[in-house]
């Protein structure tokens, strides 16, 4: 019976064979099959590559959402305080219009003095035309005193708190301005009418009243001084069986959109009653 080759002669020829692979590789000969067996290594390691980052971005994609979504609150809170800003600068920019306006009609006028005041808040009653002014008698105003923008005639002061006052509008229908018109040289009286509109009464028959005279403050009856504008004729209704004659009239000053005013404060007007509070 032949005995089994040793363990020895097994790791010899291991060793001899490992050799000559080293001296082969070394010699280049192998390159062939060298690359013949890498090629499918390679698309293997690049196949579990591609998975193993798609699993680690998965993993670590809720960190992410959750850091977007805190970025995203950010640049939205950023973004309306920004508009908050915006806005202030442009209410800013046409306050400051508004006053430089004022102020130039002010200085056309250097005969009376002005206080300007800005407006608070307005009545909504439709019997009740009037609107508040954040200035009082703290600042030196007192019953009757005219109101004005740059633009005209606004009406005037008919209650005076400390800090505040109120302002009867001329849409009111119970103030009544003694006003002459321009180009005719009419007199006639303002009067509000409870549907908004303004007419001029009690103008002459015989006064050629044409639409687009500007209407003025006469100064008659010493309640407002003379010659503020008050509004421009789009109307002249004249029946020759009436006593006068009426105009429409559109007013100089955006009533319902009062920012700032000018009270002339050097203007007394004749005594009249005060309303109550």
């Amino acid at each position: 019976m032949s005995r089994q080759p040793s363990t020895a002669f097994y790791a010899g020829l291991l060793i001899l064979f490992s050799l000559g692979l080293l001296a082969l590789s070394l010699g280049g000969f192998l390159q062939p099959a060298e690359s013949l067996v890498l090629r499918p290594l390679g698309a293997v390691q690049g196949w579990l590559s591609v998975r193993l980052d798609a699993i680690q971005d998965l993993l670590s994609t809720p960190t992410d959402v959750v850091s977007l979504r805190a970025r995203v609150q950010e640049l939205e809170s950023e973004n309306a305080q920004l508009q908050q800003e915006i806005i202030a600068l442009r209410e800013q920019v046409a306050e400051a219009e508004v006053l430089s306006a004022l102020v130039q009609y002010a200085r056309s006028q250097p005969d009376s003095s002005y206080l300007a005041a800005k407006v608070i808040s307005r009545d909504v009653s439709p019997f009740l035309r009037s609107a508040w002014i954040q200035a009082g008698s703290d600042d030196g105003l007192g019953y009757g005193m005219p109101v004005v923008t740059n633009r005209g005639l606004v009406g005037r002061v008919v209650e005076v708190f400390a800090t505040v006052s109120r302002i009867q509008l001329i849409t009111d229908p119970q103030l009544a301005v003694s006003l002459r018109l321009q180009d005719s040289r009419a007199d006639g009286v303002l009067e509000a009418q409870l549907n908004g509109e303004l007419w001029i009464t009690l103008i002459d028959q015989d006064a050629e009243v044409t639409e687009g005279e500007i209407a003025l403050t006469s100064g008659l009856g010493g309640n407002f001084p003379v010659n503020i504008p008050v509004g421009q004729v789009t109307n002249v209704r004249r029946r020759d069986f009436e006593i006068f004659q009426q105009a429409v009239l559109q007013p100089s000053v955006e009533l319902d959109d009062l920012d700032l005013v000018l009270v002339i404060t050097n203007f007394r007007p004749l005594p009249f009653e005060a309303p109550g509070p």
